[in-house]
């Protein structure tokens, strides 16, 4: 795995041309409108340095995997199945003609199911999912896994860029589905498309929208820390509508759930599941600090915790930043500042409040990176910064093997530097994400 990551090294300096980042043409692109060739010029590279990447990436992942079986998911020379946490989502989607995911709940009755499938020794997985989640993956339980890890994939990109679109040019949506994040979330088989077109499309539909944005942010609780910030902002902004869309969302899917696989599920995930979580993010840093998953989670206190430093102080530095990060959202939601800017705010101050989120949760910053790299008002040093975040779920890898938190310090700087922006603002690059609604005059339509 590391061997691949190292790959992207010289892809990062290759995209990241140095004559892009000299004094004049930063000049030039404060200058000039985004669609001028220099702006163009960003988005080409960086687009052609993610791709070799990606397909690198899953190609190396194919040549370690071997040929696939016919009848039962593909194992890899790692002992892993390609897709990886894929693995749970089809479970999942197989426990709905089952009666449900709650006997999965239990870790030892989980891992026993799971090695009925793949052998007794294959790696310990946990559930860690709230129950309503089967609602949506259910169809992926109907196929055999090759396929259904494929469909999901598929359609999580298509999901995904969809959600941008309306606030992204056509132009450049490949930028978007090409980028390292993306990667790294078909690597691991997760969620981070789905959950990423839930945020991104409710935030940007909120205003036009309120109701479908709520009802967007209700399905975002199948993976609460994605959201966490959400009702500050919808608190600070007084979306009424936003928010009760949200509210009655979630009891649906809720009271829809226990219907259907009786009401004791919700206790019995509160019971099991969401101790084990809890011991994931203490017990784990604790007992297995040194492991794999501190390369890929993304928070504070694991980023600490990479230094070596004692747990008492991982903990109390993660508390900080996370007070900071809420501090810096109330301030810039307090009153009306650049949406552009304050999206990517909210985005980044999420990833620095929860302690628990990894790097395949990071594909919405692409979307954030593809919003404000055409900016006229980027420095040099703008753009050095919005590299270092696109590529962060790969490099904060990397940058694990030195015992180095890059995740937190790049995304510290991120959020810093947007606030240092929301505050120095003259209003001039202030535009609504969405491109105004064009209405035919009234003597023109009759």
């Amino acid at each position: 795995m590391t061997t691949v990551f190292i790959g992207f090294l010289p892809l990062v300096i290759t995209v990241s041309d140095m004559s892009l980042f000299s004094p004049r043409v930063g000049i030039v692109a404060r200058a000039a409108p985004s669609s001028t060739i220099p702006i163009d010029d960003f988005y080409a590279k960086w687009m052609v340095g993610a791709a070799v990447f990606f397909i690198t990436l899953e190609i190396f992942h194919l040549v370690l995997a071997g040929l696939p079986p016919i009848r039962k998911p593909w194992i890899d020379d790692t002992n892993f199945v390609v897709g990886r946490d894929f693995l749970n989502t089809w479970m999942g989607g197989r426990s709905a003609f089952f009666g449900g995911p709650a006997p999965w709940f239990d870790l030892r009755v989980y891992n026993a199911a799971i090695h009925a499938v793949l052998g007794v020794h294959y790696q310990e997985q946990y559930w860690s999912y709230p129950p309503h989640v089967v609602l949506f993956i259910w169809p992926f339980g109907l196929m055999p896994y090759l396929p259904a890890y494929i469909a999901w994939c598929v359609i999580g990109i298509g999901l995904y860029v969809f959600a941008c679109s309306s606030a992204v040019p056509r132009r450049r949506l490949l930028f978007l589905a090409v980028a390292p994040a993306v990667a790294v979330c078909i690597f691991f088989g997760q969620n981070g498309f789905y959950t990423a077109a839930l945020l991104i499309g409710g935030l940007l539909w909120r205003a036009r929208r309120p109701v479908l944005a709520g009802v967007l942010f209700g399905i975002l609780t199948v993976k609460p820390q994605i959201g966490l910030m959400l009702p500050v902002v919808l608190l600070l902004e007084r979306r009424w509508a936003t928010i009760a869309a949200a509210v009655i969302t979630a009891a649906v899917l809720a009271a829809l759930t226990a219907m259907l696989f009786g009401w004791n599920i919700w206790i019995e995930f509160w019971q099991k599941v969401v101790p084990q979580q809890e011991w994931l993010t203490r017990e784990w840093l604790a007992q297995y600090g040194d492991g794999g998953l501190v390369a890929i989670v993304s928070s504070v206190v694991f980023g600490m915790h990479l230094m070596r430093l004692p747990l008492g102080v991982d903990w109390a530095v993660q508390w900080v930043v996370s007070a900071l990060a809420l501090g810096a959202l109330v301030w810039t939601y307090s009153k009306r500042r650049d949406p552009a800017l304050s999206l990517a705010l909210l985005v980044t101050a999420t990833f620095l409040f929860t302690p628990y989120i990894l790097n395949y949760d990071m594909v919405v910053f692409t979307f954030v990176v593809a919003l404000l790299l055409a900016r006229a008002d980027n420095t040099a040093g703008d753009r050095w910064l919005l590299l270092a975040v696109w590529s962060l779920p790969v490099t904060m890898i990397l940058a694990s093997i030195g015992k180095i938190p890059l995740a937190p310090i790049v995304l510290v700087a991120f959020a810093a530097r947007l606030v240092w922006r929301l505050a120095h603002d003259d209003g001039r690059e202030v535009r609504p994400l969405l491109a105004p609604t064009v209405r035919m005059p009234a003597a023109a339509s009759a």
